[in-house]
């Protein structure tokens, strides 16, 4: 089973990867409009570097909290923290998102999305007629 795992490791690493990395771009498409924000996003490949190169049974960190109104800690992806994007051209409000970067980001996330759960469709039902015959 660990072959199998180790087969598969490589894909599952980047399909979170890229979930996460939709959640961050969907999260600068909702805040458009909010004042100061500050669009932010991830070098994918080097977060799947990192992640895969994480060793599987090390616990990631978590900060202890003295009162239930304390915020949780900064969000990272696969270990790593979400740099801000460069300013290609500033608003009034100090929003640094450009709606047009993002909604091409998104849609380019997204078709790797989609092709890597094909990949591993396509992998799966390799394995199966190998093990079918």
């Amino acid at each position: 089973m660990t072959k199998l795992d180790d087969f598969m490791r490589f894909h599952e690493t980047a399909l979170s990867v890229r979930g996460q990395r939709q959640q961050l771009l969907a999260s600068n498409i909702a805040n458009a409009d909010t004042p100061n924000y500050k669009a932010r996003d991830i070098d994918f490949t080097s977060v799947l570097n990192n992640a895969l190169h994480l060793d599987s049974k090390q616990a990631t960190a978590s900060l202890n909290k003295t009162d239930a109104q304390h915020l949780g800690g900064a969000s990272t992806v696969a270990g790593a923290e979400p740099m801000y994007r460069t300013v290609s051209q500033g608003n009034i409000d100090g929003n640094t998102v450009d709606m047009d970067v993002e909604r091409n980001q998104f849609a380019e996330n997204s078709l790797r999305y989609e092709a890597s759960l094909t990949i591993i469709n396509m992998q799966i039902r390799n394995m199966l007629a190998a093990i079918q015959g």
